[in-house]
């Protein structure tokens, strides 16, 4: 929370330490005092207006006023002893010049409203994080492993890298790891918010908390439990809320020197009301200002808001890195895409072989395949996979940009990008491939260019309708993409985007987000790798398909855990409506200081009267923070769209 809010005992951190925190409403120590102190207030109003015993009165609201004062007075004089001042102080100076003035009941009645409002402000931070740490039930309590050739059951914590999980149909995976034998539908669900089940098999990775669907899996352990998906997600979360965003530096900046200001300002109307009037008076009107501009709910404002709506994204599978990723994505008006893995899926195939010279056109594929057998590109599975065997070529290496050089047979060959390598008499073939929205590389061995591969990348099913709904609601929409311009402007054809910027290198990417964030607040969506000048040059780096991607975790503002495009206007959206209710928050929290503090300072308002408004007030920012919380989940039902197929990735 603020520094300057200093509200009530320490307020558990936002940083991910551990602390005590209420499962119930009812355990929270906050309300659980308020409730007693009510009871005991309710009781001395109820005798001073039945005209009972005046000492049973006191006793009643003295009484009330010790178990209310009690959860924020002790933490207050802490905070004083360390030279720190806050709202706790306001209330605890009010409280006792109210009981130096002999009106222990309204100090009772300013003790208890300020207790619960302390107490909802605690329940609604740990029950939003808490919302978050159930990432982590999500785990079984057990494993079963096959250590010396037999089948164990161990605690999560004992599964050691290497180790080979058994997982059942039906259970869930206790952490992550790579299937080695075995096919199945796995849920997903919880982890990326993708609600449809996705195949999977030898290879393929398995993350912590997927439900295994049909068959029995074989499963290599590549994490630790403390270090699995889950884990990770939950821990750079609570680290990275504590990241201020701008309006919650507004809300710091005005209510850090508030706390002072009001102090001085109360002791000035004491002093000069007592030396011009009745001084009894004037103190009491000072006790009042200094309750009305409390500045707490403007302290809780942000915080509230902030930790609700992380929370709620997790949960749909969209991870935000703290406030100031979350108010940013809420500011976003332009949103540049990349074109391989973000439009399409990134899972290209080779659909045509063009051979020139006598040369065949499985000799063009070996000799690309040898090339591309050392490369991790898109574009090298793909031509790897349609080729078969492969012998790699010696001495490869990569062209940035460009494309690889190696030898083969003894003999030098490249592969590379349309422009680098002269087409010749196959340039009537490349733009047809092109036009068709693939990729064509050329083939040279021995100095001559002997073919093209054609490689083209499947659309994602739902990228028009995201493209559409992003317009809809006043997005501009950029495709950025290292691709030729033929291949870029078909995708962009097909899906709805009229800015295209293709052949672009790296730094020409990071150029050009520059120059539109210039103009309006821009974000990157790409893979978090090979667009990382772009995404770190955005005022917000978005990456897609981050799950079990530790550098797209770690270096993107936010990013997307599931593979479904779909979660992009979901996260955007979601943020806006947080941005409004921070925005809400601050201004009505200001509204009320400024409207209480004239009432207080001539006498139009009592201090019981203050202390009612403020904390009602206060209360309300508590609540309208928490809506920030409410997420949805995508729609189980997939998007079938008319889509044409479209390119594989670039070089660059």
């Amino acid at each position: 929370m603020s520094d300057a809010c200093g509200c009530g005992p320490d307020e558990p951190g936002l940083d991910g330490e551990e602390t005590h925190e209420p499962v119930r409403f009812w355990q929270v120590t906050e309300i659980r005092a308020a409730a007693i102190a009510g009871v005991l207030l309710l009781a001395g109003f109820i005798t001073e207006w039945t005209g009972g015993p005046r000492a049973v009165e006191l006793g009643l609201h003295a009484a009330a006023l010790l178990i209310a004062g009690y959860t924020f007075v002790p933490s207050t004089l802490k905070r004083l002893a360390k030279g720190k001042i806050g709202v706790g102080t306001l209330m605890t100076i009010a409280a006792v010049g109210a009981v130096l003035l002999g009106a222990v009941g309204e100090a009772a009645m300013l003790a208890f409203l300020f207790t619960i409002s302390e107490g909802l402000e605690e329940y609604a931070v740990t029950r939003t994080r808490r919302g978050l740490r159930a990432l982590l039930s999500l785990v079984p309590d057990t494993a079963t492993v096959l250590r010396d050739g037999r089948e164990q059951t161990v605690p999560p914590a004992q599964l050691r890298l290497g180790d080979i999980m058994i997982v059942k149909p039906g259970e869930r995976l206790a952490t992550d790891g790579v299937i080695r034998s075995g096919r199945t539908a796995l849920d997903n669900s919880a982890i990326t918010g993708e609600s449809v089940p996705v195949e999977a098999g030898p290879g393929d990775d398995a993350f912590a908390g997927a439900i295994n669907g049909t068959g029995v899996l074989e499963v290599e352990v590549t994490a630790a439990a403390e270090d699995n998906s889950l884990a990770k997600i939950v821990r750079i979360v609570e680290a990275e809320q504590s990241r201020k965003g701008e309006a919650q530096r507004l809300a710091d900046k005005i209510a850090k020197p508030l706390v002072p200001g009001v102090m001085l300002a109360a002791a000035l109307i004491a002093l000069i009301g007592g030396l011009l009037g009745d001084p009894l008076v004037w103190i009491e009107r000072a006790l009042v200002v200094l309750v009305a501009a409390s500045p707490c709910a403007l302290a809780i404002a942000v915080p509230v808001t902030v930790v609700a709506a992380i929370g709620a994204a997790s949960k749909f599978g969209v991870l935000i890195k703290g406030g100031a990723a979350l108010e940013e994505l809420g500011r976003i008006r332009i949103v540049a895409l990349d074109k391989t893995g973000t439009l399409t899926r990134n899972r290209p195939v080779v659909i045509e072989v063009t051979a020139i010279g006598g040369v065949t056109e499985s000799e063009v594929l070996r000799v690309a395949a040898a090339l591309e057998a050392r490369s991790e590109h898109p574009l090298a599975q793909a031509i790897i996979a349609a080729a078969g065997d492969v012998v790699p070529a010696e001495d490869a290496a990569a062209v940035v940009g460009a494309g690889l050089t190696g030898t083969v047979d003894g003999i030098p060959a490249r592969l590379g990008r349309p422009g680098w390598l002269d087409h010749g008499t196959l340039a009537s073939d490349v733009e047809r491939m092109q036009s068709a929205g693939a990729t064509a590389v050329l083939i040279e061995h021995g100095n001559v260019v002997i073919g093209a591969v054609a490689v083209r990348d499947e659309l994602r099913p739902e990228a028009r309708e995201v493209i559409t709904g992003l317009r809809r609601d006043g997005y501009e929409i950029a495709m950025l993409t290292g691709d030729n311009a033929l291949t870029a402007h078909a995708l962009a054809a097909d899906v709805g985007i009229d800015t295209v910027h293709a052949d672009l290198r790296p730094e020409d990417k990071a150029r050009i987000v520059a120059a539109m964030r210039a103009d309006r607040p821009t974000a990157m969506v790409g893979d978090g790798v090979n667009d990382a000048p772009a995404l770190a040059t955005a005022d917000l780096g978005i990456a897609m398909g981050a799950m079990g991607a530790d550098v797209a975790i770690e270096t993107a503002d936010v990013a997307l855990m599931g593979e479904d495009l779909r979660h992009l206007p979901q996260a955007l959206g979601h943020a806006r409506r947080a941005r409004r209710i921070m925005i809400q928050n601050v201004g009505l929290s200001l509204a009320i200081i400024t409207v209480l503090m004239p009432l207080a300072l001539f006498g139009v308002l009592g201090l019981a009267a203050v202390v009612l408004v403020h904390e009602v007030a206060e209360i309300f920012v508590i609540a309208n923070g928490v809506r920030a919380g409410r997420g949805s989940k995508l729609a189980a039902a997939p998007v079938e769209l008319p889509v044409l197929a479209q390119i594989g990735g670039s070089r660059s």
